[in-house]
């Protein structure tokens, strides 16, 4: 069983190339993303006997949420219960910028926020390995002029304003998320912070002038700590709202625009009555921080986003940056660093004056830090597949009705460098020793054009046992669901 979705996948790509001929739009780049060995690597036995110690499907939803301070992104999963738990912490290799949203391109911010991924944003042929969109700029973002994109999470640990996990970190990232579209999940959501929106974090960063941002995007995290569903957004006056329902005589459904009025709506008693009680209790435990002394951060003294510890530890004269370990991680007591770190990474630099007043802590700055010269030659993420060449979850999802290009958050430019291009300027990288498995039969030209296939990652020692809106929570779909949703493309 635990290679069963993969065998559904397979299945699947060879039914639809015997009916090559007979599908429109069915062509060959479609087949190559199909039997692409990468995209298509099992999620380890490992993290499936977690899934079954948790009560979770293989296929249930996911939801990410990204920490920059703390260097780690988090994988929730849906249980049989209908919440969601925690399935398994993941390093950050290095992300870029400093605390704070991203403002404008080329400002080498990562974003924050609360973003939809679809599986048209699912890029199988990343010039990083793989990699998916954030969906940056989503309406809010638009709403006050800010701009960028190509902004990801990819592997190969380099960052201009993406957040960089390792080549096997990502394959388990991207798995995770392949089995929950299989499973139906319409979209999983990602949720980007500073910080963790913690009492103390939020005292030691009070002077901040990001802070009312903060306060906004807390409110999010406050309603999926509450109830551990994923949280409903909608946009409108330029801010994020949470959880919205329809007032009890209305008639008509809500309609959102980040740049207009707010409709009238109200939000479920059980859910803002918990919000209520959790907002009080930390804006009671942050006026007692400040009041006994806690210092204030320091502005950033030049230091270009961060790198978690696990890793920096393992590259010469590497610092962790502005990132520090979050309270009670176990992240930092990893035997061994979970994935390859690439040889030509540009770690952060120590800095000459990162102290507070009296404690160790990151500097921030709201403004962002000026362009730094990359230590190789810049390549593209590649975000989205071309026009000529929609990708194989894009149009799969297209056939079926389960997502596309309108359910993306993305702000698509006109025109991408295909990741063939984009991976013959890169420079040579440092490979795992790990053999190729599952490789498809390509030509001489694909096979030179893309990088052998990485390990799964593993904790310990030795080897792995095994827009605008955002929606709801999606439910539970049965293991089946592949067949009947993915079996009988027409």
């Amino acid at each position: 069983m635990i290679y069963c979705s993969l065998v559904r996948a397979l299945v699947t790509s060879a039914a639809l190339l015997g009916a090559g001929l007979l599908m429109a739009g069915c062509n060959g780049d479609d087949i190559s993303l199909a039997n692409n060995a990468k995209a298509n690597q099992p999620v380890p036995p490992k993290l499936i006997a977690d899934m079954t110690a948790k009560n979770m499907d293989l296929q249930s939803p996911i939801l990410v949420r990204l920490f920059k301070q703390e260097a780690e992104l988090e994988i929730w999963k849906q249980d049989r219960s209908g919440r969601f738990a925690l399935l398994k912490t993941y390093p950050i290799c290095r992300w870029s910028g400093d605390l704070g949203p991203k403002v404008r391109e080329g400002d080498r911010q990562a974003p924050e926020g609360f973003y939809a991924i679809s599986p048209a944003q699912m890029n199988p042929q990343s010039a990083y390995y793989l990699s998916f969109n954030t969906g940056y700029p989503n309406a809010f973002d638009k709403a006050l002029g800010r701009t960028g994109s190509q902004l990801m999470v990819h592997g190969d640990c380099s960052s201009r304003g993406c957040y960089a996990m390792t080549d096997e970190q990502i394959a388990e990232i991207y798995s995770l998320g392949r089995e929950s579209f299989f499973g139906g999940q319409k979209s999983f959501q990602l949720q980007a912070y500073p910080f963790k929106m913690t009492p103390i974090n939020m005292a030691k960063h009070r002077n901040n002038p990001n802070m009312p941002f903060w306060k906004m995007i807390k409110e999010g995290n406050d309603h999926f700590e509450v109830t551990r569903q994923e949280p409903k957004v909608d946009f409108c006056e330029k801010k994020y709202v949470f959880d919205a329902a329809k007032p009890p005589n209305a008639t008509r459904d809500l309609v959102f625009d980040a740049s207009a009025k707010c409709p009238a709506y109200v939000i479920p008693d059980e859910v803002a009555d918990a919000v209520r009680e959790k907002q009080a209790t930390d804006l009671a435990e942050t006026a007692r921080l400040i009041a006994k002394g806690t210092p204030v951060a320091r502005a950033n003294t030049g230091i270009d986003g961060g790198m978690h510890r696990v890793f920096a530890a393992r590259v010469p004269e590497a610092s962790t940056g502005l990132s520090e370990p979050g309270d009670g991680s176990s992240l930092s007591l990893m035997a061994r660093a979970p994935g390859t770190v690439p040889s030509h990474v540009n770690p952060p630099k120590a800095p000459s004056d990162n102290l507070l007043m009296g404690a160790p802590e990151p500097p921030k700055l709201a403004a962002a830090p000026a362009p730094t010269p990359a230590a190789a030659p810049t390549r593209v993420a590649n975000a989205a597949p071309t026009a000529q060449n929609d990708g194989f979850f894009s149009n799969l999802a297209r056939k079926v009705g389960i997502g596309g290009a309108a359910d993306a958050t993305a702000s698509t430019p006109p025109s991408k460098p295909k990741a063939s291009e984009a991976k013959r300027s890169e420079p040579p990288r440092q490979e795992a020793a790990a053999p190729k498995t599952m490789a498809p039969k390509h030509d001489a030209k694909q096979a030179a054009a893309r990088p052998p296939l990485r390990a799964s990652v593993s904790d310990t020692p030795g080897p792995a046992a095994k827009d605008n809106q955002v929606s709801g929570s999606a439910p539970i779909v049965s293991s089946n669901s592949f067949d009947s949703r993915f079996g009988a493309v027409k």
